[in-house]
């Protein structure tokens, strides 16, 4: 009897050592890395043993092996792709639900100075899962311009430059979908009637507010330059805006506009045809969509680069005016050596 007892308590012994270990695989800390956060980027259509091996290279698991033990007891073998943040000290029991749960975190998907589809393609691209081809090929499927309610070419104002918070495994068709929610958000009932006091649609002060974009960089300007169009467009006088002839063109190494380039034959040629072009020459962010929107009250219809070069415009209400700046601009292009 007395060998019995023994027999049994070294049994009860090994069994709660081995108890204890399998506890502390369960709920002590298996991280590696010494910053409190490491980010896990899981790739879409990921197996369980692409995810360990992942876990083991990126050196967040110290041990990958009761990490699986784990995953294992809890049947966790389906793997959801996404962005998560994994913090330091984080046990096995707890980064298995995460993983599990598919509790992932959004990125900040910052896109903004994108002139074409191509560039906004590579951009976000860069930020999330979808690839550059299935981006361009939704920011130019007339397919979509017209689920969403947009002719081929103004298709292009719905996408509003900004930072916007999305999954990181979006695919292209759900970033578009993600951009048409954004546009909504943007245009408020407040916003559309102010739209409709200028005698414009939403996708024409998109238009009008990337050809704004185009002629100046200095935001506090924008206004005057958006006033300086909408009395353009009020009075019937062709736009002559610059920036369309170099998007006409296709070529925006072009540094200075030439009469050839007035000649040249597209809807985008402000100097041949009258009005707005039918979509935007570039992606204007939302304080250009707000200049075209509220823009300063005045009686300017000429503008010209100021000859100090700092970005800035003289502005003007006759001809006259206009040519004297225009003149001193360039002499100082002239004595520059451009």
């Amino acid at each position: 009897m007395k060998k019995i007892a023994v027999i049994l308590a070294v049994l009860l012994a090994l069994g709660a050592g081995i108890g204890y270990t399998y506890y502390q695989d369960i709920t002590n800390s298996n991280t590696a890395f010494e910053e409190e956060i490491k980010t896990l980027t899981i790739q879409t259509g990921s197996t369980f043993d692409d995810l360990l091996m992942q876990l083991s290279l990126e050196n967040i698991l110290a041990d990958t092996a009761s990490f699986k033990w784990v995953a294992e007891q809890k049947k966790f073998s389906t793997i959801k792709p996404g962005y998560y943040r994994i913090e330091k000290g984080i046990s096995n029991n707890d980064l298995v639900n995460k993983l599990r749960s598919g509790d992932q975190t959004p990125v900040k998907l910052v896109f903004n100075g994108a002139r074409t589809p191509q560039d906004i393609a590579g951009v976000i691209a860069s930020q999330i899962e979808a690839d550059s081809l299935s981006i361009l090929q939704a920011l130019t499927s007339e397919d979509f311009a017209s689920k969403y309610g947009f002719k081929k070419d103004s298709y292009r104002t719905m996408f509003i430059p900004n930072t916007y918070e999305i999954w990181w495994n979006t695919d292209a068709d759900s970033f578009v979908s993600k951009m048409a929610q954004e546009y909504k958000r943007f245009w408020t009932s407040e916003r559309i009637a102010q739209a409709k006091t200028k005698g414009l649609s939403q996708s024409e002060v998109g238009i009008l507010a990337s050809i704004v974009k185009a002629e100046t960089a200095k935001r506090n300007e924008a206004p005057i330059v958006a006033g300086l169009y909408l009395n353009r467009l009020e009075r019937g006088i062709p736009l002559q805006a610059d920036p369309t002839l170099i998007y006409a063109a296709g070529d925006f190494t072009i540094r200075r506009v030439l009469d050839e380039h007035k000649l040249i034959n597209s809807p985008y040629n402000t100097y041949m045809h009258n009005g707005l072009p039918p979509g935007p020459i570039n992606y204007p962010e939302t304080n250009y969509l707000d200049a075209v929107l509220y823009p300063e009250d005045h009686n300017y219809i000429y503008m010209c680069a100021k000859p100090d070069f700092s970005g800035y415009h003289n502005f003007s209400k006759s001809l006259r005016q206009h040519n004297i700046y225009a003149a001193e601009y360039h002499r100082a292009i002239r004595k520059a050596g451009y």
